[in-house]
């Protein structure tokens, strides 16, 4: 379905260096070919570094920071992971705000990688199960959450749908689960 999400506007939140280009980019084109409107959130306005693995990646226009981001702009969230991005943002406060607010709002959120690490420091994980890089493993449990070692999770256990994965060779999967997760929750709030 080409315009399944049409309409639907998705924040992508990155810190301004350190995202995995894949993670990133895959399903902001998942997003935008389903006819939705991905949005690039950071801490700081410009640019978002990418990287490949440890090397450098591209360059990404900042759409919007996150101490202005509201929950109530959006439909969805994707954070996509890299180790060092979603460590720098759980040290930002508006950005850590944004995704509890996000999630207490019932709007489902999308993490692949290192990315449920910002799900962990908004306090959103207890009781609920995801996936992730194998050495989030210790985090999530600790923070009252359950850890799977699957391609892709949906996790229905709380306010608002969690659809978590593992790693790049997931991408696929994750990308497709996310896309018809975000439609049907935007369609059944409609």
């Amino acid at each position: 379905m080409a315009n399944e999400l049409d309409g639907v506007r998705v924040a992508f939140l990155c810190a301004n260096e350190g995202v995995e280009q894949v993670e990133l980019e895959q399903p902001w084109d998942a997003v935008r070919d389903a006819g939705g409107t991905p949005v690039l959130v950071a801490p700081k306005p410009g640019e978002v570094r990418a990287v490949h693995h440890l090397d450098r990646g591209d360059r990404f226009g900042v759409d919007e920071v996150t101490s202005e981001a509201r929950a109530g702009d959006y439909d969805a969230v994707v954070l996509p992971g890299g180790v060092a991005n979603p460590d720098v943002l759980r040290l930002d406060g508006p950005a850590v705000r944004f995704v509890r607010a996000v999630v207490e709002a019932g709007k489902p959120v999308a993490a692949i990688c290192h990315g449920p690490w910002t799900l962990v420091e908004a306090g959103v994980v207890r009781d609920r199960t995801l996936t992730s890089w194998p050495s989030l493993r210790t985090d999530i449990e600790n923070a009252g959450g359950t850890w799977v070692d699957e391609p892709v999770v949906i996790c229905a256990d709380g306010p608002n749908l969690l659809v978590t994965s593992r790693k790049p060779d997931d991408l696929p999967a994750f990308c497709d689960t996310l896309r018809r997760v975000f439609a049907g929750t935007v369609s059944r709030s409609s």
